[in-house]
Parts: structure tokens; C-alpha cells; sequence
């Protein structure tokens, strides 16, 4: 009889003891993988944080790197555009052939307008690289209505008119044309420009 009530004093006990015992593994392994995770988290963080700093440095010097060449970039294609003006095409022509307005004919001055506008653009055609689509697109039509117009004041003149006529109309047409794609192109590449410096 008194192992039954042995039995019965301690076998309560016994068993809330054994479910404190598990509580108590089963709460320590939850803390640990709570403090577990937390350190994860922050580790990982840190790795995240660390990479990014890594790549806006990375980023920075590569902009100081390529600052000094997109400027150049800027200033080739500013120069490209000036250049295929009418006013500016006339003036590398008398420099070439101080006697070319007088003593060629409309479609020679013609032809070496086109050509003039072609071989600057191809010189400048890597500098697409460092100016964003949009610009490159607007330069690119500034080109293209260059040729047409250098070609439509030709059309509108007859075929025995001189340089000189083709030279005057040119001009006088040009600067009577208000904002031209040219004059758009610029604006907004020097635009872009500016918000690199």
C-alpha cells in the first residue's frame, strides 16, 4: 500500500516535472533559433549594406572616370552641329576653294555640302555612346533635315544658277527658318551637359 501511495505522490510530480523539462528544451530551442534568425537578419543586412556602398563607390569612380570623356563627347557633338550650319558649310568651302562659289556649279556646291555634313556626322557618330537616346535621336534628325534642306533649296533654284545665288538663298533661307532641328538639338545637348557638371 505505501508504494501506491508513494506511487501517487510522486508520479504527479514526476510528470509535471518531465513537461517543465520539455517546455523548458522546447522554449530554449525556439529561443535560439529567434536569436538565431535575428543574426541573420542583421549579418545579412550588413552584407547588403556593404555591397551597396561598394557599388556607389564603384559607380562614383567610374563617373569621375568618365566625366572628363562624356564632356568631350558634349563638346564634339556641339562642334558637329555648328559646323553643318549653312553659314558655317559656306565658310570651310571659300576656305578650301577661296574661288569654289564663284567658279563651281550649283550641283558641285551642292554635292559638297552633303558630303561635308556626311563625313562630320560619321566622325562623331561613336560620340552616341556618352549622350542619351533622345539627344542622339535629335542630333540624328538635325542631320537628316540638314541634307534635305541643302537639297530643297537646291530644287528651287534653276539649274544654271551659281554657287554664289545657291550660297545667298542658303543662308537667307536658314535664318528665316526660326528654331530650326539644329538650333533643338543644341539646346538640349548643352541641357544635358550642364546636369553633368
Amino acid at each position: 500500500m505505501e508504494i501506491s501511495k508513494i506511487l501517487c505522490i510522486f508520479v504527479p510530480e514526476l510528470i509535471t516535472t518531465a513537461m517543465n523539462t520539455t517546455t523548458t528544451i522546447v522554449l530554449v530551442i525556439l529561443l535560439a533559433v529567434v536569436i538565431f534568425a535575428g543574426l541573420w537578419m542583421i549579418q545579412h543586412s550588413q552584407f547588403r549594406n556593404e555591397e551597396r556602398k561598394r557599388q556607389w563607390e564603384l559607380k562614383r569612380e567610374s563617373q569621375k572616370a568618365i566625366s572628363p570623356i562624356r564632356l568631350r563627347a558634349y563638346e564634339r557633338l556641339t562642334l558637329f552641329l555648328e559646323r553643318t550650319k549653312p553659314e558655317h558649310l559656306l565658310l570651310d568651302l571659300r576656305q578650301k576653294d577661296p574661288a569654289a562659289l564663284t567658279n563651281w556649279s550649283l550641283l558641285q556646291t551642292q554635292q559638297y555640302l552633303l558630303q561635308t555634313i556626311r563625313v562630320e556626322f560619321d566622325h562623331n557618330q561613336s560620340q552616341q555612346v556618352y549622350v542619351s537616346e533622345e539627344v542622339w535621336d535629335e542630333i540624328v534628325n538635325a542631320r537628316d533635315q540638314m541634307a534635305a534642306f541643302v537639297i530643297s533649296i537646291a530644287s528651287q533654284l534653276p539649274p544654271e544658277a551659281t554657287s554664289q545665288t545657291y550660297a545667298t538663298a542658303l543662308v537667307k533661307a536658314y535664318a528665316e527658318n526660326g528654331v530650326t532641328p539644329t538650333d533643338k538639338a543644341l539646346e538640349d545637348l548643352k541641357k544635358e551637359a550642364k546636369e553633368l557638371m
